[in-house]
């Protein structure tokens, strides 16, 4: 037996004997909102999209009221606020800077954690009897609430599929919801297929609509359904995808455990305007802060872009208006990770799109074909540092957008940014900017926003 052998052996030896766990912030973003108004405890509560759209998140008490997933805030406004519900604008800074604080609490209990979205993480234990995880489970869900006032639920399961099942039994079954653990673990097979089959193929992690429609005509409706399928016909008729999703539900590790997640390849930074959009200086500004953010994100995977797309958009659904959807890819003369030098591409790209007589509703930027920034390509006629000084441009440009997102990390998100980006100020607000009229505040990255205990003197 080869080496190579033997390491996949051992790999293959520990993950059999394994758990996977998977925490879920339960109603994430309301969540977060009540962490800092303690009276929103109680109260139908809904979070909204860009420009104040539709509901992306309800609490117990929304759902109660039958406030649907997604559903328009304009066409439900009068009957839930007449049931003492309140809205709320998302508050991505809020959201991200509270997950951050979960995912780093729930990061103690294990080694090994994978964060798969902002509110979900998956974390493996190794080496535990089986009724001591049900027991480090509550701990850890005591903590998080204790620590940073997030309600979590807990799924355990062999396989990160069935952790995923197990926590959606956590938060949804009277016979977990109480104590927010499910620990598949500890129940018998013939008791796991029984809450399987309660859980239809399209809720089955990994089984999109399209799978899920065509499962169901082959009379595959549930999770046990499909679990009890030969994975061997499974591949022939569907994909491997599949064929490990079947496998997982059965207990077989197939999904790996991503402890860092992939650089992503292409980054996307667009949003519908607060207001049609009319002006060339306008959409300047727009184009400008969207760059920015896609060039911070780039950073933070530390990666650098050879090219970006630009694109307008006005409103296809108003069609009373001329329409017009314009795009262009533009490369750069080597690949960069610099702000300012994304901004002047892009800018150069909005000017040919830019036509007078249209309303503008969306803009947006794509970073694509990516390289790692550790081997920035260099151009043949790009400034060249000078061995007998200490100037090096690139190094100089590097330095200088790590103190641009340091000071933006550390400050909050808009203490520095390009003069192309407009004029901000907390009086005047760009027709282009988000409508968002019922945010909350920036509890935790704004000096002026930081939540303010007083104290009662008695007599």
């Amino acid at each position: 037996m080869n080496p190579g052998s033997e390491s996949d052996s051992n790999a293959s030896g520990r993950r059999s004997q394994s758990a996977f766990a998977l925490i879920d912030g339960n109603s994430f973003y309301v969540s977060c909102e009540r962490v800092f108004n303690p009276k929103l405890e109680g109260r139908p509560v809904v979070v909204l999209s860009n420009n104040d759209g539709c509901c992306v998140a309800r609490s117990e008490e929304a759902k109660a009221l039958g406030v649907p997933m997604a559903a328009p805030y304009f066409q439900i406004q009068k009957d839930f606020e007449r049931a003492g519900g309140i809205a709320y604008s998302s508050n991505y800074g809020l959201y991200a800077d509270l997950s951050q604080r979960m995912m780093s609490v729930i990061g103690q209990f294990s080694d090994r954690q994978e964060i798969y979205s902002i509110d979900e993480s998956f974390i493996e234990w190794t080496g535990f009897r089986r009724f001591d995880l049900t027991t480090l489970a509550r701990d850890l869900r005591q903590r998080v609430k204790r620590w940073v006032g997030i309600p979590v639920g807990v799924g355990i399961g062999s396989t990160k599929t069935l952790a995923k099942a197990a926590n959606r039994l956590a938060k949804n079954h009277p016979d977990f919801k109480a104590h927010g653990v499910c620990n598949l673990l500890d129940l018998p097979e013939s008791l796991q297929d029984s809450y399987l089959a309660r859980l239809a193929v399209g809720d089955v992690w990994g089984v999109g609509a399209r799978w899920a429609q065509k499962l169901q005509n082959l009379g595959i409706r549930s999770a046990r359904d499909l679990k009890q399928v030969d994975p061997g016909w499974i591949r022939q008729h569907f994909s491997v995808v599949l064929e490990r999703t079947a496998l997982e539900l059965r207990g077989t590790p197939c999904i790996e455990f991503e402890e860092a997640p992939p650089p992503k390849q292409q980054i996307i930074s667009s949003r519908s305007f607060g207001q049609p959009v009319t002006t060339l200086e306008e959409l300047t500004q727009a184009v400008s802060a969207y760059t920015a953010r896609a060039a911070e994100k780039l950073r933070a995977q530390a990666s650098c872009t050879g090219a970006l797309t630009v694109f307008l958009q006005t409103n296809p659904f108003n069609v009373k208006e001329p329409q017009y959807h314009p795009s262009m890819t533009l490369r750069l003369a080597s690949p960069s990770a610099d702000t300012r030098i994304l901004i002047r591409a892009a800018l150069s790209g909005l000017k040919h799109l830019y036509k007078p007589g249209y309303r503008y509703q969306k803009a947006g930027v794509m970073l694509l074909d990516f390289s790692a920034a550790t081997v920035e390509q260099g151009d043949l006629f790009s400034a060249f540092s000078d061995p007998t000084t200490s100037i090096n441009p690139r190094t100089d440009r590097a330095q200088l957008m790590a103190t641009l997102d340091q000071l933006n990390q550390k400050l909050g998100r808009g203490t520095l940014w390009i003069a192309a980006e407009g004029v901000k100020q907390n009086d005047v607000k760009q027709n282009w900017q988000m409508r968002r009229g019922h945010l909350s505040p920036a509890y935790t990255s704004r000096w002026d926003q930081l939540p303010v205990v007083r104290a009662i003197e008695y007599a």
